[in-house]
């Protein structure tokens, strides 16, 4: 039997019985007005975190989801894109897509706003994806990729960057682990279905999506998730394993590389006004201004007196420099 299909048991299982305790989601629920999300929807909330920002969803985006899970992420995108189809969800699991089409009608009955139509569910898979190319403004995932062993991954990637429009979004949520994870960890098909030991580390990750072209890539959160103790693993030292949010843009690469943000920010405090390194970057005095990593890098290079730079917090909210 195939990783992938321990991942397909696992949740057909829980589409029919719902596991309150299957994944632990370390973002509050986004409480919105007039919108009523069923109970059954939070208990199948199979993530990690949140793939839902409100500023990625100006402009009634059409939005892929994969992984459809109990519905509540599509029904959160739906109330910003109040249209039929405008909405993807895209699941290997039949029974998955079954109940998480019972629940969207059930959510139809709370909310005098939506209308069960304004998702289009579809049999599929990351790995290949029922969609055209540059067919859609956002594509996310809770707690999926990290399943994929890498050859996969790289595909899911592909995939969901071939269907976004130039500019699109992938927001991403999934765990991480800076441990090196035991091999028979890595390899144990359960615990990689469970999303625990397909766990990469942070900067793994980052290249895993500038390698599949995105040239912008936004930390959004990055939070503690699990430990997976000594004891109960056989393994020499309990592995502790964070949540991450992140969007990779789909913008043109830069000659020099890609724009990482990672919460870093910049701050001029000389006797000049401003300071101009010559590149494109202003920073007027004591306004702190959100860099990129390069950015960062280079100004610190430029060993100015009066800057300072301060650590990445994991927390980027937009702006900046680039």
């Amino acid at each position: 039997m195939s990783y992938l299909q321990s991942t397909y048991d696992l949740y057909s299982s829980a589409a029919t019985t719902p596991d309150v305790g299957l994944c632990c989601t370390t973002t509050p629920i986004w409480q919105l007005p007039g919108l009523d999300i069923p109970g059954i929807m939070l208990e199948m909330n199979y993530g990690c975190g949140s793939t839902v920002h409100p500023r990625d969803l100006s402009g009634e985006p059409t939005v892929l989801y994969l992984g459809v899970g109990g519905g509540m992420e599509l029904l959160q995108f739906a109330y910003f894109s109040r249209q039929q189809g405008k909405i993807i969800g895209v699941d290997a699991v039949d029974d998955m897509l079954e109940v998480c089409a019972k629940n969207l009608k059930l959510a139809e009955t709370r909310n005098s706003w939506f209308y069960a139509n304004f998702v289009d569910l579809r049999k599929g898979n990351a790995l290949s994806l029922p969609l055209d190319d540059e067919s859609v403004d956002i594509v996310a995932q809770n707690c999926l990729f990290n399943i994929f062993k890498q050859s996969d991954l790289d595909t899911a990637l592909s995939e969901a960057f071939r269907v976004l429009k130039p500019r699109g979004r992938l927001v991403l949520s999934d765990p991480i682990c800076e441990q090196d994870m035991p091999e028979t960890l890595r390899e144990d098909a359960d615990l990689r279905a469970l999303c625990l030991s397909g766990a990469i580390p942070f900067e793994s990750y980052i290249e895993r999506l500038t390698n599949a072209g995105f040239a912008t890539i936004e930390v959004r959160a990055r939070r503690p998730y699990r430990i997976l103790p000594a004891h109960k693993y056989d393994i020499q030292e309990h592995l502790f394993i964070e949540s991450v949010e992140i969007a990779a843009i789909k913008d043109p690469m830069p000659e020099d590389g890609p724009c990482v943000f990672s919460g870093k920010t910049a701050i001029y405090f000389g006797e000049e006004p401003y300071f101009d390194d010559k590149k494109g970057h202003l920073l007027v005095n004591n306004m702190p201004l959100a860099i990129c990593d390069k950015t960062a890098e280079q100004l610190q290079s430029l060993d100015i007196k009066h800057l300072h730079i301060t650590p990445s917090t994991y927390f980027y909210d937009g702006g900046g420099c680039c």
